[in-house]
């Protein structure tokens, strides 16, 4: 059997396939963005999902896509911790979530975008990703992500550019006491965690004339900097992936258009699409 994952930084979403490529279960942990949270976190975060306990001694391979496992000492320390779970697992993959969003969207040559708790790019030749920019992370970088439209929310509350209603419905909700904040920013660990689970306010009202602009800028600013930086951008499809592209097609559609961009293929959870990639490239059912 194999085990497929895909995971950020506040969920984890999970696939066991049969050497037949049927579905055994699909499960859920907390985030496993080994770049974020310390070893313990992640042990835990593995160690507490009653489904994977039930197989842990039954899988044979694990393939884990994740934010944070782009460079080698946080893979490595995520493969050792799945390799010490899973014991009898006698192939252990660890890669990015770029490759799992890649896999997801198309087998062709082709832009493809994550827009989750963090954001990333890349441009796919048909064989290999290639990175225009190098991702440094929510406090540089993330445009148009989950932190990114939580920090915005929270900044617009506070200096009051949110309309009245928007921003009574916003105090209902969240705890916005400045030291309550201030605490998961500055003091606790994954603040871009904290920041993302404001932007979920955005897709749970109605669409008004001040979300529509936020999401329209922020968006804008995420093409500018990681879509525009391809010089293949108008020549290949660019795809989405993640529930704020999946919530805001539209305006995607408009923030591409001036510019003469095909939008390829939008996909909320990659996980989803990766079964029927796996079937057909790695099981090679008939």
């Amino acid at each position: 059997m194999i085990l497929i994952a895909d995971g950020g930084s506040t969920k984890c979403d999970w696939i066991l396939l049969n050497n037949e490529g049927e579905q055994v279960f699909k499960t859920r942990t907390k985030g496993l963005n080994p770049a974020v949270f310390k070893e313990p976190v992640l042990e835990e975060r593995l160690a507490e999902n009653p489904e994977l306990a039930e197989v842990k001694d039954k899988v044979e391979k694990v393939h884990f896509y994740g934010a944070g496992c782009g460079t080698p000492t946080p893979r490595e320390l995520l493969k050792s911790i799945i390799a010490n779970y899973f014991t009898n697992a006698d192939e252990v993959l660890v890669m990015e979530d770029m490759v799992a969003a890649v896999y997801a969207a198309t087998t062709e040559p082709g832009i493809v975008c994550i827009l989750g708790t963090g954001s990333n790019s890349c441009y796919f030749d048909g064989k290999n990703i290639h990175q225009a920019v190098d991702s440094l992370g929510y406090i540089l970088m993330d445009e148009a992500s989950g932190n990114y439209f939580g920090k915005r929310l929270i900044r617009d509350y506070y200096y009051k550019r949110m309309p009245p209603e928007v921003a009574e419905k916003f105090e209902e909700k969240f705890d916005l006491n400045s030291d309550t904040i201030k605490m998961n920013l500055y003091r606790k660990e994954n603040p871009n965690t904290y920041l993302a689970h404001f932007a979920e306010f955005i897709f749970t009202n109605e669409r008004n004339g001040y979300f529509y602009k936020l999401l329209h800028e922020g968006l804008t600013d995420f093409v500018h900097s990681r879509v525009l930086s391809y010089p293949q951008v108008t020549s290949v499809p660019v795809h989405f992936i993640g529930t704020i592209a999946f919530f805001s097609e539209d305006i995607i559609r408009a923030v591409l258009q001036p510019y003469g961009i095909q939008l390829g293929n939008i996909v909320r959870r990659p996980i989803d699409a990766l079964i029927e990639y796996y079937r057909q490239n790695v099981i090679k059912v008939s």
